[in-house]
């Protein structure tokens, strides 16, 4: 299943290209503004990304800007009210792979992300890093550092870490934990995924007994919100 982010401040219109999108078999995630739209498509894995260019907190220009400076090459298709050529040719030379402008037809849109999700091609510049409240994770350095301070954490918990915030917003099950994390060859038990949340989350947490990145999922696993 194709992953996208639609960054979009709209709520009708949101709902709507979710909605729609998930009938085709989509898997769609949204952020509301252009800062928090920013940091997920720059620490996730998205197949594509729906940017719209008006957004509060960062324009969809600056977003696409940011976004190609730190070499993340996934596909945007930006949305704009605006019809002016001008803000075609900006989005389109700041890295856009296309650009629909509003109202538009339905089946236009998905035509045209049907089209970028046939071309696309594999990323090869994985995001380097990631933010969440005032931690600092720098993911080809293996450091992590809260308000500028090195926390000591261990391999296995970086590594943890890593594929919790690889895998933002999904629910991730103990056993999928050992299968990534730990290795298909490995012995552990379940409660061995239990005890590294813990120790995880006594370093990144600010308060770890009311956890509120690394979340607790009764009867399933665990889910990341940082």
């Amino acid at each position: 299943m194709k992953r996208l982010l639609l960054i979009e401040d709209e709520p009708g219109l949101v709902l709507t290209l979710t909605d729609r999108l998930s009938a085709e078999g989509y898997a769609v995630e949204s952020s509301a503004d252009g800062e928090s739209g920013l940091e997920r498509a720059a620490a996730e894995r998205f197949d594509l990304v729906i940017l719209d260019v008006m957004l509060p907190r960062l324009s969809g220009f600056d977003v696409l800007r940011d976004l190609r400076k730190r070499n993340v090459d996934t596909p945007v298709i930006m949305l704009t009210a605006r019809g002016q050529v001008v803000d075609k040719v900006v989005g389109l030379k700041l890295g856009a792979d296309d650009y629909v402008t509003k109202p538009f037809e339905m089946a236009e849109l998905l035509a045209r992300v049907e089209a970028k999700l046939r071309r696309a091609p594999v990323s090869t510049h994985p995001a380097e890093g990631h933010q969440f409240g005032d931690i600092q994770v720098d993911f080809r350095r293996a450091e992590v550092t809260r308000a500028g301070v090195a926390l000591e954490l261990s391999a296995r918990e970086f590594q943890l870490l890593r594929y919790f915030i690889q895998h933002r917003g999904a629910t991730l099950t103990r056993e999928e934990l050992l299968n990534e994390v730990w290795g298909y060859n490995a012995m552990p038990s379940t409660r061995t995924v239990d005890v590294h949340v813990a120790w995880l989350r006594q370093k990144i947490e600010p308060n770890p007994k009311h956890p509120q990145y690394v979340l607790t999922v009764h009867g399933m696993g665990y889910k990341f919100s940082g």
